[in-house]
């Protein structure tokens, strides 16, 4: 799974990074955890655009403001046919920015966090769906992101990772005219090890209330 995850670049960066036109409110964060607003990248009207969704996603047909089921990740094996994601994946994919993510390793001591990334330090997208709930005037826009099995340099720490989308892969990943699952589903892979990199980091993570550059420091 996908459970928190970390992202440092500033607003000037993601816009230029994704190709997004105008302007967006956002900033950096070193501890991302569900239920918060994230920045996530859709296509729009006339492009790219850069908006918030609440982590954790609400059917379009939940009766509540509030779903009973953790829906802050979607299983890649199952996200085009699970009642709760396969109009999302059809039709309303999206991008998450990140710098990095973490998880946590079982030790015989305890549960040890790691932050995962690229080797070069370059940011990333992975893969999401997102949803739009109505109730009278009360709107909710959220996410999930997908994930999928974890590649060589993750496996020891966990057995899923979040998918990984390639930046040639960005338009296909978008285009709200691409139905096809067999156009999509091959996108959701382990993206290669070789180019990703795990650290240790103290677990001072483990809570939401710390959130500074000090929890992505190596031990």
């Amino acid at each position: 799974m996908c459970g928190r995850f970390f992202i440092d670049l500033s607003p000037s960066d993601i816009l230029e990074r994704f190709n997004i036109p105008g302007q967006e409110s956002f900033f950096q964060n070193y501890n991302i955890t569900p239920s918060q607003h994230i920045a996530a990248i859709r296509a729009g009207d006339t492009g790219r655009e850069l908006v918030r969704l609440k982590w954790g996603l609400l059917p379009s047909w939940s009766k509540t403001d509030k779903s009973q089921y953790s829906m802050i990740n979607a299983r890649a094996e199952t996200v085009h046919s699970k009642p709760a994601y396969r109009n999302a994946f059809q039709q309303r994919r999206c991008l998450i920015p990140a710098s990095g993510f973490y998880e946590w390793q079982k030790t015989a001591t305890g549960k040890q966090p790691w932050a995962i990334g690229m080797k070069d330090d370059a940011p990333f997208a992975m893969a999401g769906i997102w949803e739009h709930w109505q109730q009278g005037e009360q709107v909710i826009e959220s996410c999930s992101i997908i994930v999928t099995e974890s590649n060589d340099c993750i496996r020891p720490i966990h057995d899923r990772m979040p998918c990984i989308i390639s930046a040639e892969e960005y338009d296909q990943w978008l285009d709200k005219g691409n139905t096809k699952t067999d156009d999509l589903l091959p996108l959701l892979r382990s993206y290669p090890s070789d180019a990703m990199k795990a650290w240790p980091v103290s677990t001072r993570v483990n809570s939401p209330a710390n959130n500074s550059p000090e929890n992505i420091q190596a031990l």
